[in-house]
């Protein structure tokens, strides 16, 4: 069986795991059967967003203003990363909380405020949360909640199997069958926010990093110029804009061997800033600053970002309507 283990440090999708990393912008939403519905807003604009992303922590300030004349009510949605428990790999994550999972946390205008955490599960793209609920099966099995399927009684066990819930995973060192979960967990942090009119609002959300982690790189040297490799090195370049320079760069670390005798680590982060195209016109002051976290480790998205420091880089942009979402590349020795 799959084990789906919680740390208290940044939280890695071990060797590229299932986490989608959909950390997205604030978006106006409206909730509707089935999950959230996002919508457009043509009151509330974004005035500034500041984006810090590192390996440990994503930290986000956007400032917005209701341009009407009356207060602006909505229910304001930040989509977790989806979950896909069903793709055989091993996830860990930032915090045991089956429900806060990252460690989320939210301010306006400087003070702490509550939300509410809405999961749904999914298969083949029905929802069946009422159904895992009324088996008593967590929707997020970890910590010691993951125990809870290999303990289910055998008829409804019999009958999870049968809906397509779980499936066998092996045997225990008693040859007994173990069982895991295959559905899609969908995650969204959401809370009502009013908009007086005129007046600038400030909200802040950090959390812990998911991060995709691989002992290897397919843009080393030794395993880029593989015909095998072509089309997968050609996906990297196009998701994280990969420059000749930044292969120069991993070559003179990683050298040309087939082996990964350098030891590169690699690791991504998504994060997801399409749906800010959601609000009132374009953000009208954005700035990214990206930390590798080691002055040694290579970096590489899509922009033209300035060094400011041995591992900080920073774009900044005016009017900026996001048209595809982040995706960063980081690698390194460790």
């Amino acid at each position: 069986m799959k084990r789906f283990s919680a740390v208290l440090l940044a939280g890695f999708a071990a060797l590229g795991a299932s986490l989608s990393s959909a950390w997205a912008n604030d978006s106006s939403a409206e909730l509707a059967v089935g999950g959230l519905v996002f919508t457009k807003n043509s009151d509330v604009s974004i005035e500034s967003e500041d984006l810090t992303i590192s390996p440990s922590a994503v930290t986000v300030r956007y400032v917005f203003l209701n341009q009407s004349a009356m207060p602006v009510a909505l229910t304001v949605a930040f989509p977790l990363p989806d979950i896909d428990l069903g793709d055989g790999t091993n996830v860990a994550f930032p915090t045991a909380d089956p429900n806060n999972f990252v460690g989320f946390s939210t301010k306006v205008d400087g003070k702490a405020v509550n939300f509410t955490i809405n999961q749904r599960a999914f298969v083949n793209g029905k929802d069946v949360t009422a159904t895992l609920r009324g088996m008593n099966i967590p929707l997020l099995p970890i910590g010691a909640q993951q125990l809870k399927i290999t303990e289910l009684p055998q008829e409804v066990r019999e009958r999870a199997v049968n809906a397509g819930l779980i499936q066998e995973s092996g045997t225990n060192d008693k040859g007994e069958p173990l069982y895991e979960p295959v559905w899609t967990l969908k995650t969204s942090v959401v809370r009502q926010q009013t908009f007086p009119p005129g007046k600038p609002v400030t909200v802040e959300h950090r959390y812990r990093t998911s991060v995709g982690l691989s002992f290897d790189s397919v843009l080393r040297q030794g395993l880029r110029n593989k015909k095998a490799m072509e089309s997968e090195v050609g996906r990297y370049k196009a998701n994280y804009c990969v420059s000749d320079e930044f292969l120069k760069s991993l070559d003179k670390i990683a050298g040309a061997d087939e082996a990964n005798k350098a030891k590169i680590l690699e690791r991504r982060i998504s994060y997801v800033l399409k749906t800010g195209a959601n609000w009132a016109g374009p953000i009208k002051d954005f700035h990214l600053v990206v930390n590798t976290g080691q002055p040694d480790r290579l970096v590489s998205f899509c922009g033209e970002p300035t060094k400011i420091s041995p591992t900080t880089f920073e774009l900044r942009a005016k009017d900026f309507t996001p048209t595809q979402n982040l995706n960063i590349l980081i690698l390194g020795r460790k």
